[in-house]
Order: structure tokens, then sequence, then C-alpha cells
């Protein structure tokens, strides 16, 4: 080979090492396995924000589980900072302690003092938390951290920016819990159906809506069917968004986006709310042996829809009972492919991040897809 070629392959190679050397001195924490290529066990300390019923959930599975997970994946997931509306706190033993709560500090400092692998957001999805929550999340990425969200909002205000943001990071975003909490349809979107040509994609994804109509069809009225699904924590103290369709269209956006790169903020949405008077069409479902559902539809990247439908009792949506979600995904020749379960609660939002947790380390592909 001419020395000259040589020369310039030599330096192409050192730069190249020195690439891998930075992104290995970047994201050792996130890829030790990787990295090193002869760890274990891969460490992921998680500073993790929301101390609601989802974020308390996730600190009791992580305590619960994470000896079981350390022997079955060899992955250690602790949780090392919790951090709340208004304060911070370490938790102990798994648990948050009580009385120990300090005032907030920079995020970006939290995340460097415990060397966090995995940032996980578990705030609720409100236009007043918006602005917190999606700066947390470019300051996660900024630093070289992983993130796990059952957040909505900053996803769908800010879609492109958080993928680029990812990609440049060279850090991954998990949304499990944004599209379905313990219902894997999100990972059929970003992953699993890549290259079946999924033509759209429809379902029931809200488990509260299809709790409540179903006590409508059984002849309570609408604000005891509200109020049960709340005892049993299904519902949310605001209940808006799961009888607008709201919701609903929400997980459906995300999902287009995962599947087919969809421009998430400017999609089109159209949705026939639960209202009282949607009782009686419940009940007239009943009567013909069919089931009300309030069922999302995305069958383009531009639009999607939220309609009241009348569902055959044995059909995957017609079927569904309490707070259980279910998604189809029309994939042309190769049929129609349905996820059905994952109940609505803050343990099934908590599984979710969990999941997403573990995928960081043992899957972390970049970006949003």
């Amino acid at each position: 080979m001419p020395r000259a070629r040589r020369a310039v392959r030599g330096a192409a190679g050192a730069g190249a090492s020195a690439r891998a050397a930075g992104l290995a001195r970047r994201c050792g924490r996130r890829r030790a396995g990787r990295v090193v290529g002869c760890a274990r066990v891969i460490d992921v300390p998680v500073v993790l924000a929301g101390a609601g019923p989802v974020g308390r959930a996730y600190l009791d599975l992580v305590a619960a589980r994470s000896r079981r997970w350390r022997a079955r994946y060899g992955v250690n997931v602790r949780v090392s900072a919790v951090r709340g509306r208004r304060g911070q706190a370490v938790p102990e033993g798994g648990s948050l302690p009580h009385g120990s709560w300090s005032p907030l500090t920079d995020l970006a400092a939290v995340l460097r003092e415990h060397r966090a692998r995995v940032f996980v957001q578990a705030v609720p999805s409100s236009a007043e938390a918006l602005p917190r929550a999606a700066a947390e999340l470019h300051t996660a990425l900024e630093q070289g951290v992983h993130v796990a969200t059952a957040t909505k909002t900053p996803l769908l205000t800010a879609w492109h920016d958080l993928d680029r943001a990812a990609t440049d990071a060279g850090c991954a975003v998990r949304i499990s819990g944004a599209t379905g909490a313990a219902l894997p349809a999100g990972d059929l979107a970003r992953s699993v159906l890549r290259g079946f040509d999924v033509e759209a994609v429809e379902g029931c994804p809200n488990g509260t809506a299809t709790f409540v109509l179903d006590r409508l069809a059984d002849g309570i009225e609408l604000p005891e069917a509200i109020a049960a699904a709340q005892r049993l924590g299904i519902a949310e103290a605001d209940p808006t968004a799961d009888l607008s369709g709201d919701d609903a269209a929400t997980k459906l956006r995300l999902l287009a986006g995962l599947l087919w790169a969809a421009d998430v903020p400017s999609m089109r949405v159209s949705a026939s709310p639960i209202t009282e008077a949607t009782a009686e069409e419940a009940r007239s479902a009943a009567a013909r042996g069919r089931r009300l559902r309030h069922v999302a539809v995305a069958d383009s990247p531009e639009s999607v829809r939220v309609d009241l439908r009348a569902e055959a009792a044995t059909s995957p949506l017609g079927g569904l009972e309490g707070p259980d979600k279910a998604v189809t995904f029309h994939c042309g020749d190769a049929g129609a492919i349905t996820v059905r379960g994952g109940r609505s609660s803050p343990h099934g939002a908590a599984l979710a991040l969990a999941k997403d947790t573990l995928a960081t380390a043992l899957d972390p592909a970049v970006g949003l897809r």
C-alpha cells in the first residue's frame, strides 16, 4: 500500500479511535457493558422525577424486583434520587424517607452527582407541568442520560426536537408509559413491526373510557361510573382527557410517530366525547349484544380520530373487560395483529417505566425510534 494512503487510513483510524474513546468517556456510564465489554453487571443509577402514584409505584417496583433483574438480566437498577414538585430526596431502602426532603437543586448537577444513567419521568401530563417537564427532558439528554418517560405533553409539543437531541447525545428516549402503560403497543410500533408495512392502527388505549362505557351499559349514571373508576385507581382525579378522547388520540399520535415518523405535533385530531347522553348509546348497544367502545384510529400520518363504535362482544375491542386496553395494527398481507391487556393503573405505568429502564441498558438504540 502506498505510504500516503497508509497515512490517510491511519489518520482516519486514529480519528475513529478518538471518537470511540470520546463516546466511551461520555456514555460509559450508560453503556458500561458495551464499552468495557467485560462487565458482568450493568449499573443503572436512576434519577426519578415524580413522587405521585406512578413514581411511588416505580420506587416500590425497583425495590421489590431489582435483585431479580440483576440475576436475570445482569442489570442493577437503583433509584439514587427522587425529585418532586418542590423538593428532592434520596431514597432509603427503596422508599422515600419521611421529613427529609430538601429544596430542589439544578437537575444537571443532580444527574452528575449521582452519575445517573437513566432519567425516569413520571409527572402529570398537564399544561401546568409542561414547561418544567420539557426542560428536564432536554437537560437529561444534554447530560448524556437516557430517558424513560410516561409524560405525554412534552412528546406532543417537541417530538422532533427531542428525537434530534437524543440522537445527537447518543441517548435513548423510551415512551412505553406514554403510549399505553403496561400495554406494549409502543414496542410493537417502534421496532417489533418493522418491515410489516403497517397501514393503520386502531384501538381502545384508554382503560378509563372502556370501564366507564361498560358501567353506563349496566345502567349506572356517568358521575357514579367515574367515581367508581377513581376509587379503583383507574381514572385520574381529573378524567377530562379520558372522556373527551384526548388521551386516546394522544396515544395514537405517539404510535403514529413511532410507526411512520409522523409529525406528531401537527397531526389533526377529531374526537367524539363520552357524555351523559352516551349512556343511551351504551345501553342500546348492549341490548343488541354489542358493546360501545371509544375507538381511536390512525390510518395515515396526518390525522387521528376517536369515535364511539358499537363492537361485537367477541371482537378484540368489544371483548375488553374493565380497564383493559387493546391496539390492533393492520399489516396488509400479514393481517391484523392485536395486543391486549395492560390495564390502567399506577402499577401498570410503573411496569412500563421499569421495562424501558432495563431497555436502555440492554438495547440502547438512540433516539425515539
